[in-house]
């Protein structure tokens, strides 16, 4: 057996794999393999920094530990959920892939066996395996009903690069679980986002909803002796002044000077309205009047037919 030598532990399963057929199993295999092709040439990854291993309905990548995890950990959180996207967007119901993926670190030593491939040791190694196949990751990526990969991270892998939230990490968007396994409780940082990591409790939530402004408080009931100060000062107000009674209308106005003429009857002297108004001179109702007769008296003027009125 080898030396165990520290590696970036990389591990992918295809959920529900086992549910399709041979042929959807074939171009799913395909499809995974080069998602992860284009996940690793985006981190920096050359074909000599990585060792894969075919595990039928997902992979294991070790990768060398002169790569930085933080362009690994952007790669995954970024490019693999665009390429599923890209793929789940023109696939048929029966090939959609989502995966549950794991990024670790450790010590890993690699023991060949002639005839046979593989060979993979290490504890570390064993607890990845633990988180991929854990009911919390799988109840998180069924949960999501609108994402295509969910992504755990070991709690090495936690400490030493999410939490310090460097460029394209934001440790906020997880959220800490305990995961039960047969030697006791493994502890993991599943990725969410927003309102399911602060309610999860692994970090502060990073879309939090802002709070309500608080209510104004009432304003308090006045006291016995402020209610009966009031009613003291409303009594001794002056009583406010009668509103001015609306001004009638006078109606129509006539003034008559001289001798105006209406046909049918003469009303001669000064006249007094019932209004108040007054008509001076003589009024002839009917037939005409002549300014140049003589008047005897204030008021008089002579009918057509010469008589006196």
């Amino acid at each position: 057996m080898r030396e165990p030598v520290n590696r970036t532990i990389l591990l992918l399963d295809i959920e529900r794999f086992s549910r399709r057929d041979d042929v959807v199993q074939a171009v799913l295999r395909r499809t995974l393999n080069t998602v992860v092709d284009r996940t690793l040439v985006t981190a920096g990854v050359e074909a000599t920094q990585q060792y894969r291993e075919d595990r039928g309905d997902g992979l294991i990548v070790l990768i060398s530990g002169d790569v930085a995890k933080t362009a690994v950990l952007r790669a995954l959180l970024t490019v693999t959920p665009a390429l599923l996207h890209d793929h789940n967007r023109l696939a048929s119901g029966g090939a959609q892939m989502r995966l549950r993926m794991v990024l670790a670190a450790g010590e890993v030593a690699h023991d060949p066996q002639a005839g046979t491939t593989g060979g993979l040791v290490g504890h570390d190694l064993n607890q990845a395996f633990r988180l991929l196949d854990s009911d919390a990751l799988r109840r998180a990526l069924a949960g999501r009903a609108d994402g295509d990969c969910v992504l755990a991270v070991s709690t090495p892998v936690y400490e030493g690069v999410v939490r310090h939230g460097h460029h394209g990490v934001r440790p906020e968007l997880f959220r800490r679980t305990e995961v039960t396994v047969k030697d006791g409780v493994l502890s993991a940082w599943i990725q969410g986002g927003g309102e399911e990591a602060g309610v999860a409790g692994g970090g502060a939530a990073g879309a939090a909803s802002p709070s309500p402004a608080p209510a104004e408080p009432p304003a308090p009931a006045p006291t016995q002796a402020q209610a009966h100060a009031q009613v003291e000062a409303q009594a001794q107000a002056p009583a406010p002044a009668p509103a001015p009674a609306p001004e009638r209308s006078g109606g129509a106005v006539f003034h008559f000077h001289g001798a105006p003429v209406v046909h049918g009857s003469l009303v001669g002297g000064d006249q007094h309205g019932v209004s108040g108004g007054q008509v001076t001179g003589d009024v002839i109702l009917g037939g005409s009047g002549d300014k140049s007769a003589p008047a005897d008296r204030a008021g008089e003027s002579r009918s057509e037919d010469g008589g006196r009125s």
